[in-house]
Order: structure tokens, then C-alpha cells, then sequence
């Protein structure tokens, strides 16, 4: 049983894993599939969407914002997916940012753009 207070953060690696699994389902088949298929563009203009309403959410419907959340989560990894970029690449990213502060770490950034 899960611990309520210790949220279950492999969830992420296990719906990446799955939707891994569906990218060369059939399309009719498999909602996945059928945006994995749609191309980046698509991929894209989806994740942009939910997180539109997931700044509206925090404004207006802030009972709605964790199911919004996960709409978004869901629809970043499968733009993931289809850009073959690993979960695990987003996950060492963030945690080579671990213990920086912010904008410690956005000027370290825009030293490395030059």
C-alpha cells in the first residue's frame, strides 16, 4: 500500500515506460499511439494546451489543478516519447540543478549559451 504522506513519484517512470510501450501500437488502437503518431507538431500543440488549462486552473478552478497537472505531465512525456528523449535525460537535467539557487542557476545557464 502506498503511503499517502510519500507520494509515489515512480509513477512517472512507469507511465514513460508504458507509453514507450505504445509508440508502435496501432493508432486506433491506442490514444498514445495515435499522438505519437501525429508527429512533434501535434505532440506539441497538445502539451501547450493542457498547460493552458493548467494556468487556468490555479486561477479559477484550483479543485481542478492536480487533474489538470497530470493531463500535462501525461502529455509531456509522451511529446517526450516521440522526440526519443529519455525521461531519465530530464530527470539528470533537473538533478544537476539540485541545490542551486534560481537565479544562480538561470545565469549559469545563459553563461553556457554565450
Amino acid at each position: 500500500m502506498t503511503d499517502p504522506n510519500r507520494p509515489d513519484v515512480d509513477v512517472l517512470v512507469r507511465l514513460a515506460a508504458a507509453i514507450a510501450a505504445r509508440r508502435n501500437a496501432e493508432s486506433s488502437a491506442s490514444y498514445t499511439a495515435s499522438l505519437i503518431a501525429a508527429g512533434t507538431d501535434a505532440c506539441a500543440k497538445k502539451v501547450g494546451e493542457e498547460a493552458i488549462e493548467v494556468a487556468l486552473a490555479a486561477v479559477a478552478q484550483p479543485n481542478r489543478l492536480a487533474a489538470e497537472a497530470a493531463d500535462l505531465l501525461y502529455h509531456l512525456l509522451v511529446l517526450l516519447e516521440e522526440r526519443q528523449v529519455p525521461l531519465s535525460e530530464v530527470l539528470a537535467v533537473l538533478a544537476s540543478r539540485e541545490g542551486h539557487g534560481g537565479h544562480e542557476e538561470k545565469a549559469a545557464r545563459r553563461k553556457e549559451r554565450g
